[in-house]
């Protein structure tokens, strides 16, 4: 490799989505007038310039790299307006310069075992930084050297140093090389140093085949660059880059928040949209700190705050006498800040980080040119949401679906599959009412058949296109993917349950294909699945299918086939309740929630056997070979419903706590007791007795071993169940007459003392509701 001829070539070093870089760059370019521009980028991804510099290209765009053989693997190379590799590439196609990519390829890319960047994005910012060696006292070098030199952050000393003033190519480019030496300073990375044998062979070819090194511009990272002009490029370094694997590279709409430095983007850009501005405006930095402070006022007085003229004037002579103060060439980030803060929002800086920083970077999409053509599932997906008035911007937004409409079912059955299949979009937030919000909502499964609203928050990033686009491998059409996605569930499913699950998936994306294969996957499983919780889940589930109607159309496979399988599987769960009621302390919880869904089922689906059902429950409720807990829980759901008399059920209490039982299962009946509707229950005086009896009747030793069934148990109570409780026990025990016969021989000044006494009693008392 011939070093010398390498620092012949015009080389010009670069910061990602740096406007001043890119400025300065394009009066380089128009001296040095090259006939070959070489930029930093991934080499196969050179066919896809003319679709970069096309007209209908609107930045901010990125270079997708993914593999094709179905690993999700993809990396990104982001551009803005002002990043000066993008600027580069336009140059050439403006000049008839011919422009080509000189980075590894993306498959050797995507094959480089080391740890992911931040977002999926491939960000080389060791371009402008190296290695950045750490000091003793753990802060980076470039942090330590901007403190130094008075700044707060390197972000600041960056912005103050090499944004703001108006550099000359011959200034800048020395200085910017200078820096990316004192960086360079400790040991790259191995990865970087192959990055370099790479693009140095790459400069050296065009050199070989006949253009005149003069002639040739590179635009590279500085870290690169220096590199290349001290020569510190080992040959070797290539051989070492592992093979490439197979892969396919495109373009995609990429968007502001995804390149500001608070998002993770390791090149550093905090406000894009305010650097935007200052390019548009060519670097006048203050030009762009009056037109943001102006945007700032607009968002201010659409929100019901004073922000007039004479303020929007008053922050900027603040902004610019700041930026004086400081030394700095013209405002920047921190000056606009604080000058917002103090005058605009009077001191106040909730608005400032609640709303107003948010427009600083901005929530602009790109756009790409159509020539570039857009895969069938990237079509689907943008006309769905351009037809259906969904979200489109980089920025959370809710919107709620009312499932009475065939549109607005659609809508949803669209959502649902996005979900399904893992592309990121939109995510469930709610059913639409105030009483019932995101977290406890299902996005799929039961809760969704019932359903007749929807409430949904939607977001496009660039990671949905990512998806998109790796998802082809599974199919042309998003119902194409989510039935693959669904089939390879179904084909792991273990249980009935899990099979139940991708039967109801498959309803609600409208799969039909998926419906008929997950039903006999569903009655296959059934047929030896001896795990209770597992078929009353799929009763559940098939009784749901059989009940609802409301908000989405019927299985094409017949709602006959569906009712059919409900009822043997139901039926084949009530054949495992007495034998899975016997489980083992751990197994409890599980079992408990499958009896109240068998029983939930049997009142609500006039085709489950509900009498068969009632003789199970009734068996469980008399066994002592069972766990106590299904007892006492098999109890409280025959007397709601009203197959066990109120004088039946204290009987069966009493002798569940009776002083012939362990306190230990006594209090484990109690807790599956009280779990039904401890309201109904503790209202029953006889059923307070029973409970009084076995409290009084426990030994002390005894009793503390109990107590932290006990605890869980009573812990469940609420408020309003405690005071029905308490005056229950107050009249099995007689505690009112008698405090109503030692009220009638009190003196009254003692009464007065008794009634401050009863206040902070009271007062003690909802206190202990609340520790409870």
């Amino acid at each position: 490799m011939d070093l010398e001829l390498l620092r012949r070539v015009q080389h010009f070093p670069v910061r990602h989505h740096s406007p001043r870089t890119t400025a300065v760059l394009q009066k380089w370019l128009e001296r040095v007038k090259p006939t070959v521009v070489l930029v930093e980028g991934p080499c196969d991804a050179t066919g896809l310039v003319d679709v970069l510099c096309d007209a209908q290209t609107r930045p901010p765009v990125a270079i997708l790299g993914y593999r094709t053989d179905g690993t999700p693997s993809s990396s990104l190379w982001p551009f803005a307006a002002y990043s000066p590799e993008y600027q580069a590439l336009k140059w050439a196609r403006a000049n008839g310069a011919r422009a080509e990519f000189i980075d590894i390829p993306v498959g050797v890319s995507l094959a480089v075992d080391r740890a992911p960047p931040a977002l999926g994005v491939e960000s080389e910012s060791e371009s402008m930084e190296g290695s950045t060696p750490v000091p003793d006292e753990a802060v980076p070098l470039t942090e330590a050297f901007a403190r130094s030199q008075g700044h707060r952050s390197f972000e600041e000393f960056w912005e103050a140093a090499f944004e703001a003033p108006d550099w000359s190519p011959e200034q800048f480019r020395p200085v910017l090389i200078a820096w990316a030496d004192v960086v360079n300073a400790g040991p790259r990375s191995p990865y970087h140093r192959q990055r370099d044998a790479f693009m140095a062979r790459k400069v050296l070819e065009v050199v070989a085949g006949g253009v005149a090194p003069e002639k040739v511009a590179v635009v590279a990272g500085a870290a690169h660059t220096a590199a290349f002009l001290a020569g510190d490029v080992d040959p070797q370094e290539e051989a070492k880059l592992p093979a490439p694997g197979p892969c396919a590279v495109t373009v995609i709409p990429y968007s502001f928040p995804r390149l500001a430095e608070q998002l993770g983007y390791g090149a550093g850009n905090r406000a894009p949209h305010f650097y935007q501005k200052a390019h548009e405006a060519n670097c006048d930095f203050r030009r762009a700190t009056l037109e943001v402070l102006l945007d700032f006022a607009a968002h201010l007085r659409m929100r019901g705050f004073s922000a007039s003229l004479s303020d929007v004037l008053e922050a900027y002579r603040l902004a610019v006498t700041l930026s004086d103060l400081r030394e700095k060439s013209a405002p920047g980030l921190d000056e606009l800040r604080e000058a917002t803060v103090a005058t605009l929002c009077r001191g106040d800086a909730t608005h400032v980080d609640g709303f107003l920083w948010k427009s600083v970077v901005g929530h602009e999409v790109g756009q790409v040119a159509s020539r570039i053509g857009q895969n069938s599932l990237q079509a689907e997906f943008w006309r769905e949401v351009g037809e259906r008035r969904l979200p489109r911007t980089d920025s959370p937004e809710t919107f709620t679906l009312r499932l009475n409409n065939p549109v607005e079912v659609g809508s949803s059955v669209f959502l649902h599959r996005l979900r399904v299949a893992g592309i990121p979009y939109a995510t469930l937030s709610g059913t639409g009412s105030s009483r019932k919000q995101g977290g406890e909502a299902e996005a799929g499964g039961y809760a969704a058949l019932t359903r007749v609203r929807e409430a949904w928050q939607a977001q496009w990033t660039p990671s949905t296109d990512v998806a998109l686009v790796e998802k082809i491998v599974l199919g042309d059409s998003l119902e194409a993917v989510t039935t693959r996605v669904l089939q390879e569930r179904l084909t792991q499913a273990r249980t009935t349950a899990e099979a139940a699950d991708v039967l109801l998936e498959s309803v609600i994306t409208g799969c039909s294909q998926t419906v008929a294969q997950a039903l006999k996957v569903c009655d296959a499983h059934a047929a030896t699945d001896a795990d209770l919780p597992s078929l009353a889940s799929a009763a559940r589930a098939l009784s749901g299918l059989m009940a609802y109607g409301t908000s989405r159309a019927h299985s094409d496979v017949g709602d006959e086939a569906v009712a059919s399988l409900g009822e043997k599987t139901f039926n084949r769960a009530l054949l495992r309740v007495r034998d899975a009621s016997a489980c083992a302390p751990e197994a409890v919880p599980a079992v408990l929630e499958a009896l109240r869904t068998l029983h939930e089922v049997a009142l609500s689906q006039p085709r489950a056997d509900k009498a068969g059902w009632f003789v199970e429950a009734r068996g469980v409720m008399e066994s002592h070979a069972v766990h106590p807990a299904t007892s006492g829980l098999a109890t409280g759901l025959l007397y709601l419903a009203r197959e066990l008399a109120e004088a039946d059920v204290a009987l069966e209490v009493g002798r569940r706590l009776s002083q012939a039982v362990e306190p230990a299962d006594a209090a484990a009946y109690l807790e599956g007791f009280l779990q039904v509707n401890a309201l109904v229950l503790v209202k029953s005086r006889d059923v307070v007795k029973a409970l009084d009896d076995f409290l009084v009747s426990v030994e002390p030793e005894r009793f503390r071993q109990t107590l932290p069934v006990l605890r869980r148990a009573l812990g469940a109570l609420g408020a309003t169940e405690r005071r029905y409780l308490m005056e229950n026990v107050m009249g099995v025990r007689q505690l009112k007459d008698k405090g109503r016969a030692v009220k009638a021989v009190l003196e009254e000044k003692d009464k007065a003392t008794l009634k401050d006494l009863s206040a902070d009693l009271g007062k003690a008392l909802d206190d202990l509701d609340d520790l409870l």
